[in-house]
């Protein structure tokens, strides 16, 4: 169920107003920061377009892009006042003729004040639409993050697996190893050729097995990968508590590593440290 801080939407809408094209794009960020690019008849919305967005990305930097294009709409259509142009255009014919100068260009006659009357904008429409499209437009950027947190889901659980097998492993090997440090133990005291306690070597056995003994570590290690396992199935934001966790398997792989006595254990600390780096790239990314 978990989402990534990574995605991208767009969403158009089209009416009387022209046109207008929505493009919501995110990245992964420690909190929800909001960026617009609006054009001027929107910037009155941002408050609501920021409020309307909060409510659907809980984390990451989002970047939203407003087009407009108002030329699409009847704003776009030239309704020339045609008595004002004939009174214009005889005006300039009189001077032309009496200056004896060539007439000005067409488009200079149509940038006259009331030759060519614009249709009012119809801002509460425009409003309406910008915000349904934004809506929208939140929609499909919710479905791709979507696909990218159950990208993120499975990769996750499979480095699970693969650190709850190297968990095993490792667990397989203590019994073998407590039996070899007994008999290495065992062996250097014989060296020194003198009756020896056998409760003073139960000791030195039990002391060298507190500074080895990985046991705790390995138990923690599968109980974060499992509490991972249920985070994965939250609905809210998960993001900053499995972040935690992976700092936690880090600790355990990190005292695995420091207490090995023994190279496979040494190579399944390396391994469980590579696959926890994994896990934290992707992480990241998970709001």
């Amino acid at each position: 169920m978990i989402k990534s801080m990574t995605g991208f939407a767009r969403h158009q809408a089209t009416g009387t107003w022209g046109q207008l094209v929505w493009e919501l794009r995110t990245v992964n960020h420690r909190y929800l920061d909001v960026s617009f690019r609006l054009p001027e008849p929107m910037r009155a919305l941002e408050s609501e377009f920021r409020t309307r967005i909060g409510r659907r990305v809980a984390r990451g930097k989002c970047e939203a892009s407003l087009k407009l294009d108002l030329s699409a709409g009847e704003q776009g259509s030239l309704d020339i006042d045609s008595a004002r142009l004939q009174s214009l255009a005889s005006g300039i014919r009189q001077v032309s003729e009496a200056m004896d100068v060539q007439p000005p260009d067409p488009l200079r006659v149509l940038a006259w004040p009331g030759v060519v009357q614009q249709a009012e904008l119809d801002q509460e429409a425009l409003n309406t639409a910008a915000l349904e499209s934004l809506d929208a437009g939140l929609d499909a950027l919710a479905e791709a993050r979507q696909r990218e947190g159950d990208k993120i889901d499975t990769m996750l659980c499979e480095r699970a697996d693969g650190i709850e097998s190297l968990v095993v492993q490792v667990t397989d090997r203590l019994p073998a190893l407590r039996t070899e440090w007994e008999a290495r133990l065992r062996e250097r005291l014989a060296d020194f050729k003198t009756e020896l306690d056998e409760s003073r070597i139960e000791q030195e056995f039990l002391l060298l097995l507190n500074r080895t003994d990985a046991a705790e570590e390995l138990d923690r290690l599968n109980a974060h990968t499992q509490e991972i396992r249920a985070i994965l199935k939250r609905r809210e934001p998960v993001g900053r508590r499995l972040d935690f966790l992976i700092q936690e398997l880090n600790r355990e792989a990190n005292t695995l590593g420091s207490k090995s006595q023994d190279t496979e254990v040494t190579r399944a600390a390396v391994d469980l440290k590579v696959l926890i780096e994994q896990m934290r790239e992707q992480v990241q990314n998970v709001e």
